[in-house]
């Protein structure tokens, strides 16, 4: 651990230059008393450190000492660095500060600056991420090649306990998921709906070699081929397009006949939500479908339902309602 730490201390002086002691404590967790001591360490090692005193002061390395790390290209450099925080770990903190410490001079600006411009995050402004308590021992798991039990909460099931055989973790998005075999059938699992991860002794049984790229693309080919497309097209009032960007796949907006609509063409990859989706824009878009009829009457038909029964129990809704059925021009 000390070793490691040491190597911290030199990798931060050599990217960042001069730091205080109570810099470094931050940065690797310790205390500033610890600091020192690591100081004293590396300076007793060989390693050519040195302190200057007053306001601007700290510890820096001689002018010209450097570390040895080569074999990236300054385009790779920055794809590492700027997209870095895609996973936050001590182990992807410290691979950062031994990378920056070996850049070339030459590349170091470059690449402090690009990676200044882009930001990675898992939460959005709204939802938050999912939480990831038991990513730690699954990566054990799968590093280590474990057999794994844990708790499994699929979508509207009861959870229960499971036996797998991990081979390895994919992120898409801000989800994780988990490739492993459950009774010798490959398969993904959400790692937020797990739960109470053990590590087993028992080596699991996977395959030496896993082309993780070839898992995901099969996978999510498989998904989708669950879905039956649909699209749709409908007259929009100009001002309400931008209002569908968010629910729905824009595909096409064209003029039409109509100085005040224009012609819309939407994607929808699952059939099943096209009514839902729809129904719950048209409270604030004026928009008319045109193709395929079945969903015009549809929506049509239950805009009658709904605003007949509202009118008897809550005014105020029966008016919501003849905005939707206005939208798809009853």
């Amino acid at each position: 651990m000390r070793a490691d730490r040491l190597l911290s201390v030199l990798m931060l002086l050599r990217s960042r230059g001069r730091m205080t002691a109570a810099d470094l404590a931050v940065e690797l967790e310790v205390s500033e008393r610890t600091v020192l001591r690591d100081i004293e360490a590396l300076s007793a090692s060989g390693v050519p450190v040195y302190s200057e005193r007053g306001r601007h002061g700290g510890f820096a390395l001689l002018p010209g000492y450097r570390t040895d790390l080569s074999g990236l290209t300054l385009s790779e450099a920055i794809a590492v660095l700027s997209g870095g925080g895609r996973i936050d770990s001590p182990a992807a903190a410290s691979a950062k500060r031994k990378l920056e410490a070996g850049l070339p001079e030459a590349h170091r600006s470059r690449v402090a600056a690009a990676a200044q411009r882009i930001l990675v995050r898992p939460e959005g402004f709204v939802r938050s991420p999912a939480t990831l308590d038991e990513l730690a021992p699954l990566q054990q798991a799968v590093f280590d090649g474990r057999r794994i039990r844990l708790t499994y909460q699929a979508r509207g099931r009861e959870p229960r306990e499971r036996v797998l055989d991990p081979i390895g973790l994919i992120v898409a998005g801000d989800t994780w998921y988990l490739v492993a075999n459950s009774d010798g059938e490959e398969r993904m699992y959400r790692v937020s709906r797990m739960s109470d991860v053990q590590i087993l002794d028992e080596p699991a049984n996977r395959d030496l070699q896993v082309d993780l790229d070839e898992v995901w693309e099969r996978h999510r080919d498989a998904f989708r081929a669950g879905f039956e497309e649909l699209d749709v097209i409908l007259d929009c009032a100009r001002e309400d397009v931008d209002k569908l960007v968010g629910p729905v796949v824009v595909a096409s907006v064209k003029e039409s006949d109509s100085p005040t609509h224009v012609r819309v063409h939407l994607r929808f990859a699952d059939r099943a939500r096209v009514s839902r989706v729809l129904w719950n824009v048209g409270f604030d878009v004026d928009f008319e479908v045109i193709e395929p009829i079945w969903l015009r009457d549809e929506l049509r038909s239950r805009a009658h339902m709904v605003a007949e029964s509202s009118a008897r129990q809550q005014p105020e809704v029966a008016a919501s309602t003849n905005r939707v059925r206005d939208g798809v021009r009853i």
